[in-house]
């Protein structure tokens, strides 16, 4: 709890320190200031590095996104062995987003999915994905923050693991499902700070044994601009998990559960956006990531990985 406390108490403290300020640097003009405009460009890309971003796309704009997290750069796994992880894929998905509104973007993919052996061993995952922006910061900080909402369904098309205790031993439809509902709280300080907080809920239809088929999570992100088109983005994410269950894996298995750190460089190349990262997180996908990260970065248990965007605007009209 005391991590949960500071990670609070340094969201507010920016908030309130910095209200009041940075915002205003970003539009000189007085009568722009006096309206209720929407902030924009809070982040550049729909997700921060393991965590969504408020980001929604432009109707009829659809992003085609491409992730890739390579394995453990050192530990057991890692080092010349496996050429610092560039040997070995831990997680890969290709998947597409559109807007069907300026608010609102729906999307889906796939993803090779990243099983540990020990709490899951669910892979081929299937997601649809839908985002709304709730509320949007305005720029004469009468709408401090903004509010969007995240959603997704995912479905294992993996074979059933004929392992009782295995959450891949599928006995119906049903058992293949999980589900994540987000609230992405975001603002956006001045033109080259902004900050993310995201309360996060998982329900995994079936579980290995003394796994949690509900967990909650809060995400926390930013992104520092540091030239015209680079920035500097992390995000890290607080699992909760019964200590029961935690005991449970810690002593019958040796097994124990770390909470996923992902840092990065964001460049901007024309239409691209381009992300360069290192996370201990194996899986891309939040039913993944967040109840079943395993690695741990002061073993060595962390990799590098890249995401890779390109907008097409389908409509020749704008109808923003």
């Amino acid at each position: 709890m005391r991590t949960y406390t500071l990670i609070l108490f340094v969201f507010v403290c920016s908030f309130s320190v910095k209200a009041q300020n940075d915002l205003s640097k970003l539009f000189s003009d007085s009568v722009l200031a006096k309206e209720n405009i929407p902030v924009t460009a809070t982040f550049k890309s729909p997700q921060i590095i393991n965590g969504q971003s408020n980001e929604t796309m432009h109707k009829h704009d659809l992003l085609f996104v491409v992730m890739h997290r390579f394995g453990d750069i050192a530990g057991s796994y890692g080092g010349m062995q496996t050429f610092y992880g560039l040997d070995n894929s831990s997680d890969i998905l290709i998947g597409f987003d559109y807007g069907i509104s300026d608010r609102w973007s729906l999307g889906l993919g796939r993803t090779k999915g990243a099983p540990n052996g020990t709490n899951t061993n669910q892979k081929q995952l299937f997601y649809v994905k839908t985002k709304y922006r709730l509320i949007r910061q305005s720029t004469n900080n009468r709408v401090p923050v903004s509010v969007t909402i995240f959603g997704n369904s995912v479905a294992s098309g993996m074979d059933r693991l004929n392992v009782v205790t295995s959450d891949a031993d599928f006995q119906k439809l049903a058992d293949r499902l999980s589900f994540v509902a987000q609230a992405i709280i975001t603002r956006k300080f001045n033109d080259s700070f902004s900050l993310a907080l995201s309360p996060t809920f998982v329900r995994r239809n079936y579980v290995s044994f003394m796994d949690v088929n509900n967990m909650y999570g809060l995400g926390i992100g930013g992104r520092l601009k540091v030239s015209h088109r680079m920035a500097v983005v992390a995000d890290y994410f607080l699992s909760f998990r019964s200590q029961e269950s935690k005991k449970y894996f810690l002593q019958q298995k040796g097994f124990r559960f770390y909470n996923p750190l992902g840092v990065g460089l964001e460049m901007e190349t024309g239409g691209h956006v381009f992300n360069f990262i290192f996370t201990n997180s194996t899986a891309i996908l939040e039913n993944q990531f967040i109840p079943s990260t395993s690695s741990s970065w002061t073993k060595g248990g962390f990799r590098w990985g890249f995401s890779i965007s390109r907008t097409f605007t389908l409509s020749k009209k704008s109808d923003s």
